[in-house]
């Protein structure tokens, strides 16, 4: 029996039999079944709470679940997945959701328990550079598999991925690409990662183009050597809010001045700044693109996010910022390896 089927359940099915599946579940299990036909479709639901009713009002044991199911149910269509509308259903208090096909089918179904949210993205994560800031620690490991606490850097950003629902996820690689294959030759919290090896440098966004195959429109690209608790599903909704071809992830960048500066027309002094601040938003290194812009990647060439980036605004296409609250760490030399190194420290 697979995750999904444990909780489905005939409607010529009794309220014992479904009596006797609810008492199987864990404790972290939402006590919910889903109530389908012959023909595998929805046609209700029964809780734990709707079988104590039941019996409370002494229906029979041996009641068909057709007779007593639940027919006003959440669900979610795959084809055109409302992620709002799952945020929504989270603020009930819903915790099990199913995702139907066009048929009326359960092709999948959301436990809120175990995830934030189930966003219809693919992600890539870029884990080709040597990390010669970080050497001597990188001169026999990669970067991304460095550990941070007791878990390798790559690891943590994997397992937000998955956290947020998304099971599609690749990593290009490059140095030491025997070590991160070998990582990730197993699943990963029930998720197989899939190595793709970069045949030379390609900069930060170049190897997109070596990925084999897209499962959404949407495309989450990210350096794999982050520490962040970037909020994925926020990031995801301001990019479809935006209707915008590309999202970058910012963080807030503050400079402060210690000085009078002076403002200038030529020579002439026509004012002054006392002790000002600048504020600006500084890339971090995580995006969200169309996969329609593919096209746009050329092969075998190096090519940075940053060049996709001037590339689409000269274009006059659709590129916004995203502000990243929380925590943020771009692990590139030792000053910040020892950051995360404290953060980590006190997050657990």
């Amino acid at each position: 029996m697979t995750i999904q089927d444990k909780y489905l359940i005939r409607e010529s099915e009794s309220l014992l039999s479904a009596l006797k599946r609810l008492n199987e579940f864990g404790n972290s299990d939402s006590l919910t079944l889903f109530v389908i036909n012959d023909k595998s479709q929805i046609v209700g639901t029964l809780t734990d709470g709707d079988i104590r009713r039941q019996l409370v009002n002494n229906c029979p044991l041996d009641s068909p679940l057709n007779k007593i199911m639940h027919t006003n149910f959440r669900s979610l269509q795959s084809e055109k997945l409302d992620i709002k509308q799952l945020h929504q259903y989270k603020e009930e208090g819903i915790t099990l959701i199913p995702i139907l096909n066009k048929d009326q089918q359960i092709t999948d179904i959301i436990n809120l328990k175990l995830y934030r949210s189930y966003l219809p993205i693919d992600a890539v994560l870029m884990a080709g550079g040597k990390g010669e800031r970080l050497r001597p620690l990188t001169e026999k490991t990669p970067k991304p598999l460095l550990k941070v606490g007791n878990k390798a850097i790559i690891d943590y950003n994997i397992e937000r991925l998955i956290s947020y629902g998304i099971k599609n996820i690749s990593v290009t690689v490059n140095y030491l690409k025997e070590q991160l294959e070998e990582h990730f030759s197993s699943p990963i919290l029930s998720t197989q990662i899939m190595c793709v090896r970069e045949p030379q440098y390609l900069g930060t966004i170049g190897s997109l183009k070596f990925v084999p195959q897209f499962h959404n429109d949407t495309i989450l690209v990210m350096n794999s050597d982050l520490f962040t608790n970037i909020n994925y599903e926020d990031f995801y909704l301001h990019f479809v809010e935006h209707n915008a071809d590309m999202s970058v992830a910012c963080v807030p960048y503050t400079v402060p001045i210690p000085y009078g500066i002076f403002d200038l027309d030529g020579r002439v002094i026509t004012g002054i700044q006392e002790k000002p601040t600048y504020h600006f938003y500084a890339n971090a290194g995580i995006y969200l693109i169309k996969k329609s812009l593919l096209n746009k990647i050329p092969q075998n060439k190096f090519f940075n996010a940053t060049d996709l980036i001037e590339s689409l605004i000269n274009e006059k296409m659709k590129v916004i910022r995203f502000p990243l609250t929380g925590y943020w760490i771009d692990i590139g030399k030792h000053e910040e390896y020892n950051k995360a190194q404290e953060l980590v420290k006190h997050l657990n």
